[in-house]
C-alpha cells in the first residue's frame, strides 16, 4: 500500500495514482475542473464540530487524533469511505489531498496512520 500526502494547493506532481480530496470543505481558490481530483471523500474528514475544535492548534494534536480515531471507528459512512480508500490503495498509490497550511497537524496525516493499520 502506497499513501502519499499532498497539499492540494501544491503543483500537481506526477505521483501517479489515485488522486484523493480527503477535506470535508472543497479548498477556497481551486476549481473543480484545475484540481485534476479523481474522487471527493468529504465523508472520512473530520466531523464539522471536531474540526472547528481542534483550529490545527498544535497543543490539541494528541486530544484531536484520538477524538478522530474514535470518530472514524464508530462513524458506519466514514467506515465505508475509509473502505474505499483502502480498495484504491491496494493496487495503486493513493494521493490524499488537503488543504490545510500545516503540514504535520493535520487529519491527513492521521487518516494515513488509520489506512495503513497503525
Amino acid at each position: 500500500m502506497s499513501i502519499v500526502l499532498q497539499r492540494i494547493y501544491e503543483e500537481e506532481s506526477k505521483l501517479g495514482g489515485n488522486r484523493v480530496l480527503v477535506d470535508r470543505v472543497w479548498p477556497r481558490g481551486i476549481s473543480k475542473a484545475d484540481a485534476g481530483v479523481d474522487y471527493w471523500a468529504k465523508e472520512v474528514a473530520p466531523s464539522t464540530k471536531l474540526r472547528k475544535w481542534f483550529g490545527h492548534d498544535p497543543d490539541k494534536f494528541d486530544k484531536f487524533k484520538q477524538l478522530y480515531k474514535e470518530e472514524l471507528a464508530q462513524n458506519e459512512e466514514q467506515q465505508e469511505a475509509l473502505e474505499k480508500l483502502k480498495e484504491m490503495a491496494t493496487n495503486e498509490r493513493l494521493v490524499l489531498l488537503y488543504g490545510a497550511k500545516d503540514k504535520n497537524y493535520n487529519h491527513v496525516n492521521v487518516l494515513k496512520e488509520v489506512l495503513e493499520g497503525e
